[in-house]
């Protein structure tokens, strides 16, 4: 699989501002990949890093993040474990996660040891997820293309946003993650009109022909509605034909 033609073909059919986020879960570190240095105050700052540079996180880079550390199963810390049940409390207190809610958080299925994150075009190998920053324009064309290649609709996830990557890796589907109020704190990427899409690398190729299928149709159909539109209101009553022969002259 060519992931530099597929990130590139990701990039030009959605007409992305970030590059295509590959997420590769792994017992070791990879071979000529840097490990992450710094510090962040959760995963999902990873994401937007990311898109822009290839590393690899190990648990002790996600210390501070301990809802990030449960859903990717990365295991914790004693002060880490401590965060996450004052965390878990203080939500419950607030109804916002209460304890029967903590079952339908997608935990990933494997333990992995490190994380690595980069830009799609530059990663080794198909990777487990495949991130991709999006407005509600792209997830149109994102949506159409889960109808076709799954044969369903992908969940809107909301809180927390990085449950979205153990959904997909766990069941090789897509998923739609709306953010949360954490990721949208701490991700600038994340902004309002923003959300993020997961794609299972296990489906990436036929997820990138049918998205470079769809969003050429998009275009096209999107001029033919915005002709008829227009004859419409210039008091005119266009058959189809007329507007798909308006459509062929006008390209």
């Amino acid at each position: 699989m060519n992931l530099t033609a597929i990130a590139q073909t990701l990039t030009d059919s959605l007409h992305l501002s970030l590059q295509p986020v590959a997420v590769t879960f792994a017992a070791e570190p990879p071979q000529g990949v840097r490990a992450f240095s710094g510090r962040v105050v959760a995963g999902c700052q990873f994401w937007q890093e990311g898109a822009s540079r290839t590393f690899y996180t190990a648990q002790s880079d996600h210390e501070l993040c301990s809802i990030g550390q449960y859903t990717h199963n990365l295991g914790f810390s004693a002060a880490s474990e401590t965060d996450l049940k004052d965390t878990l409390k203080v939500l419950g207190e607030l109804s916002y996660v209460r304890e029967e809610d903590i079952p339908q958080i997608p935990v990933l299925h494997t333990s992995p040891k490190y994380v690595v994150y980069g830009p799609l075009g530059q990663a080794a190998a198909v990777p487990d997820v495949v991130l991709l920053f999006v407005r509600a324009d792209q997830q149109l064309i994102l949506t159409e293309a889960t109808q076709q290649v799954e044969g369903g609709l992908a969940p809107a996830m909301g809180r927390p946003a990085c449950a979205v990557i153990p959904h997909a890796a766990n069941t090789a589907k897509a998923a739609l993650s709306l953010g949360c109020c954490g990721a949208r704190a701490y991700v600038d990427a994340l902004t309002p009109e923003v959300a993020i899409y997961a794609i299972p690398g296990a489906k990436l190729a036929p997820y990138t022909d049918r998205i470079a299928a769809l969003a050429l149709a998009n275009e096209v159909l999107t001029k033919f509605h915005g002709l008829r539109r227009k004859d419409v209101e210039a008091g005119k009553s266009p058959t189809v034909q007329e507007s798909l022969a308006a459509l062929a002259a006008s390209n």
